[in-house]
């Protein structure tokens, strides 16, 4: 199987026709300046120079500001050069991420003009109260309409949603979920919301009137999402914003967060809850008491098995008294575990 890679493009900010409360597009990229097309042109160069072509699937990603609501003069601007390097064989696709009312008929024309294969839209909530409350400026009709569009269309249909929004609850956001699910995605991202400097939430947060999740609440609410996208086969790509030099631990003299459930690893505290709740699980239907387990698992998942800072380890020691022993085997199908009792308190 080929190595997936993307070469990401940020537009920051250009197309958003409003701010909503928790964004500045800029920090969130780290792109200050307008992308022109020599400078993408650049990043583009700089990737392949990097990149083993023999064994890639390479594709070129234009995030940041909703893409397809930038002029139509800077949206082929840029497309063109993007498109060059599917047309010589060095790129394999093209990926958006854009609004959801920002597709229509003569947007999509556009996009598969240039070979364009996936567009990502950001939902972030199926609540339209909230949608209101942060600012977003369409409904969740725009998102049902843009992506049975897209789908139509013959594009591949992505999705980003948030957790932990101003009044957003745990079953808005389950609910979110199971709306999503829906519409059919091919993937989805999970963000959670971070309280960023200048931006409307900031002001809420030093006012009191917004407190974020912890990053123990962000990992419960995400691993129930998760799973029900993977009950639907819906790969989530994403969990947790990229870390950068602006999107780092607020303690950090450069970054631009202020508050919230940042974590570097968080998708990793995700899955490893998922697992531990897996095993214990498993445990639980035993009628013994056991003393020490051994799980087999692909070599792919061991580090999530035994947690981040061996934490599932740990707590397993501290909550039930049993000791993992973690064993690896490659034929073990990724994402499944054989669990052993090797003992008991009766042995």
């Amino acid at each position: 199987m080929k190595r997936q890679y993307i070469i990401p493009i940020f537009v920051p900010h250009l197309g958003c026709p409003n701010d909503c409360i928790f964004c500045n597009q800029k920090s969130i990229s780290g792109q200050k300046k307008e992308m022109t097309k020599e400078e993408a042109n650049k990043i583009i160069k700089n990737y392949l120079k990097s990149i083993n072509k023999e064994d890639a699937q390479i594709e070129i990603a234009f995030f940041g500001g909703s893409f397809t609501a930038i002029s139509e003069e800077k949206q082929e601007e840029l497309l063109q050069v993007a498109y060059q390097y599917v047309k010589n064989g060095e790129v394999e696709s093209i990926r958006v991420s854009t609004r959801p009312d920002a597709i229509d008929k003569q947007v999509l024309k556009r996009l598969r003009k240039y070979k364009v294969k996936t567009i990502e839209l950001g939902v972030q909530s199926a609540n339209n109260y909230i949608l209101k409350r942060i600012n977003r400026g369409h409904t969740f009709e725009d998102v049902k309409k843009a992506s049975k569009m897209i789908r139509w269309h013959g594009f591949r249909l992505g999705h980003q949603m948030m957790v932990g929004l101003p009044e957003s609850t745990r079953l808005d956001e389950i609910n979110t979920a199971k709306q999503l699910i829906k519409l059919k995605p091919k993937m989805v991202r999970i963000y959670p919301t971070l309280v960023i400097k200048n931006t409307k939430l900031e002001k809420e947060y030093k006012e009191g009137t917004y407190k974020p999740l912890s990053v123990v609440q962000t990992v419960e609410i995400c691993k129930d999402l998760v799973r029900m996208f993977a009950d639907k086969n819906i790969d989530v790509i994403r969990v947790g914003l990229q870390t950068t030099d602006e999107i780092s631990d607020p303690s950090n003299k450069n970054s631009e967060v202020v508050a919230g459930p940042y974590h570097p690893a968080l998708r990793q505290l995700v899955e490893s809850a998922m697992w531990y709740d897996a095993i214990v699980g498993k445990i639980k239907k035993l009628n013994v008491k056991v003393k020490e387990v051994e799980v087999t698992v692909n070599p792919v998942d061991s580090n999530n098995v035994i947690g981040h800072k061996k934490e599932n380890v740990l707590k397993l020691k501290d909550t039930y008294d049993v000791d993992l022993v973690l064993k690896q085997d490659k034929k073990v199908k990724q994402g499944k575990s054989k669990i052993e009792v090797t003992k008991t308190y009766t042995d």
